[in-house]
């Protein structure tokens, strides 16, 4: 979505001839770096990840997160997550994750504040050595998109919803067990 804003942005200074033209055929590439690690929910106040609480701290700023007061600084600690864009439309993201035991757990309890027992695994497998390691994915849909020169990913997703939100091949979404909403934190209000 924010793709297509700076896009039309883009386009409306190109109209005004306040940046250069584009060429149709160009392959602009981009990447997008220095996310902030955390944000505030607007809604709660409360501190969240801004792309998942397994996201490595920038290497600069991993020393805030051992503050004695982390509230003032967590806005100002970058994340190594990274996007790319071509052409103005985002097509991939990903990030370097946590290696290390002690620091997975500040994030998870100290900063985050959110019950990670059910991460024991993980953290004990971290704390048998984890070389550092990360992640990429291209968004199939807006990539095949943008291939097909297509208005919009519902012209060539695979897997289209109906109107109510179903997958008709798969039946999604369907009902989890009590067990799932428990290890989730899943809270069904009626």
């Amino acid at each position: 979505m924010m793709g297509r804003i700076r896009l039309a942005a883009y386009e409306a200074l190109e109209e005004r001839n306040l940046v250069p033209k584009r060429q149709s055929h160009a392959h602009n590439f981009l990447w997008v770096v220095d996310f902030p690690m955390f944000s505030e929910n607007e809604e709660t106040g409360q501190i969240e990840s801004t792309h998942h609480p397994f996201t490595a701290p920038h290497p600069e700023d991993a020393a805030a997160l051992n503050a004695p007061n982390l509230n003032d600084s967590f806005y100002s600690i970058r994340s190594l997550a990274y996007d790319l864009v071509w052409n103005g439309v985002e097509i991939g993201g990903g990030s370097i994750r946590i290696h290390n035991r002690q620091l997975q757990q500040t994030v998870l309890k100290d900063v985050l504040k959110i019950e990670h027992s059910h991460l024991n695994h993980l953290l004990e497998a971290l704390e048998s050595g984890a070389p550092p390691h990360g992640g990429f994915a291209i968004g199939l849909d807006r990539y095949v998109a943008l291939l097909c020169n297509a208005a919009s990913i519902r012209e060539v997703i695979a897997f289209p919803k109906s109107l109510d939100g179903r997958d008709p091949l798969s039946k999604a979404p369907v009902p989890i067990s009590e067990e799932e909403k428990r290890i989730y934190h899943i809270r069904v209000v009626e």
